[in-house]
């Protein structure tokens, strides 16, 4: 549960705002996102391996 101070006076734009980075940090959403659908974990490897294959790939014709 979030828990979002807010002072006297201060607008309610302000305190949505906070609450809307602090909801993003947490990563809430993300976790949901991820829970919606399963992918085996051969899947999931194989998509990590070709990630970084991309990753060496454009690193290495950077330099």
């Amino acid at each position: 549960m979030l828990i979002i101070p807010v002072k006297e006076g201060e607008s309610i734009d302000k305190a949505l705002k906070k609450f809307k980075k602090k909801f993003e940090r947490t990563g809430t959403m993300r976790a949901l996102r991820k829970r919606q659908s399963y992918t085996k974990a051969s899947v999931q490897r194989r998509k990590e391996v070709i990630r970084a294959a991309y990753k060496a790939k454009m690193q290495s014709d950077e330099q």
